[in-house]
């Protein structure tokens, strides 16, 4: 079992540290905000972790309640090899289910939680509530899916080469190519070289980036894939959140999670608040910057959501 030995700035992210022990491994997340306040799960997806969301906690947690975890593999959660765990979508979902239920337990949540999703959070999140039949007070959506892909779209060619090949594999177990080239193409706009560095960290050795490689892997693309069956049970249910006040963020240079899964998003909650940022990209909280924190935070905090308007680019 290995332990991330990366530790963060603490200029950068300022939090407590807790853990929940799945089986002998330890998933890292954040429990930043007052016991008894509505809480907001906010989920990462891949190559990133928890330090994607520090702006949007610290904007959060003074109302909030902000649970984050760090995926198994990823940030400063435990990176077991694969003899130990699977990284399978299922596995994903299982996880998170144990952290709401351990919460649940020992530290009484307040009422139902706000899911806020990015990439591979999108499917991971929606299929925890999918599964479970959990109530949402509200649901953000940035550059993620929890359907197949949309008509049209196909797999990029290097997250393809990286899915199927030998050398796809080697090349980011051994050569960190996906988390640095997330790392450079994900931004539209200038970030430092402190956080450049803070997203790519927690990856410094193959044995600490086999979830960068196994998320790629599990993509679910067909019927023989694993965990294809839960994605096609998933959108099956999303209508039943329909009700649920909604809003979307969308980087439009997203090359992979493009207008195509917008459009989608907006199929299944045509009533959800639009904001698509023609100049951002796949890291839409890097790149929206304070003013997409601002309007996260009013989404989140406003009490009727009657008077939160539709908007546009």
């Amino acid at each position: 079992m290995v332990s991330s030995v990366y530790t963060p700035a603490k200029a950068l992210y300022p939090f407590d540290s807790y853990w929940l022990d799945l089986g002998g491994m330890r998933m890292h997340y954040l429990d930043e905000g007052p016991r008894d306040a509505p809480v907001v799960l906010m989920l990462h997806g891949n190559p990133t972790w928890s330090f994607y969301y520090r702006n949007l906690v610290l904007a959060l947690c003074h109302t909030h309640r902000c649970i984050v975890p760090d995926h198994i593999g990823c940030g400063l959660s435990d990176k077991p090899d694969t003899a130990h765990y699977d990284y399978r979508l299922s596995s994903r979902i299982d996880n998170i289910e144990s952290l709401i239920n351990h919460l649940h337990q020992h530290q009484q949540l307040q009422g139902a939680p706000t899911l806020v999703l990015h990439d591979w959070g999108g499917m991971i999140g929606l299929g925890w509530a999918v599964r479970t039949n959990a109530q949402l007070k509200k649901l953000v959506l940035m550059n993620t899916a929890a359907f197949p892909l949309p008509a049209g779209k196909r797999l990029p060619a290097a997250l393809s080469m990286v899915r199927n090949t030998e050398l796809g594999a080697w090349l980011v177990l051994q050569c960190n190519v996906f988390s640095r080239v997330a790392a450079r193409i994900g931004f539209r706009k200038a970030v430092s070289k402190q956080v450049r560095a803070a997203y790519t960290g927690p990856y410094d050795t193959p044995a600490n980036r086999i979830a960068t490689l196994r998320f790629v892997q599990d993509i679910p693309l067909m019927k023989s894939d694993p965990g294809f069956d839960i994605l096609l049970n998933t959108v099956e249910h999303l209508g039943q959140f329909r009700s649920v006040p909604c809003l979307i963020a969308w980087g439009a240079k997203d090359f992979v999670f493009d207008d195509r899964f917008l459009s989608k998003w907006l199929e299944l909650y045509p009533d959800a608040a639009v904001h698509r940022f023609a100049d951002c990209g796949h890291y839409i909280l890097e790149d929206g910057g304070p003013g997409l924190i601002d309007t996260i935070k009013a989404f989140i905090e406003i009490k009727d959501d009657s008077t939160y308007g539709q908007a546009g680019e």
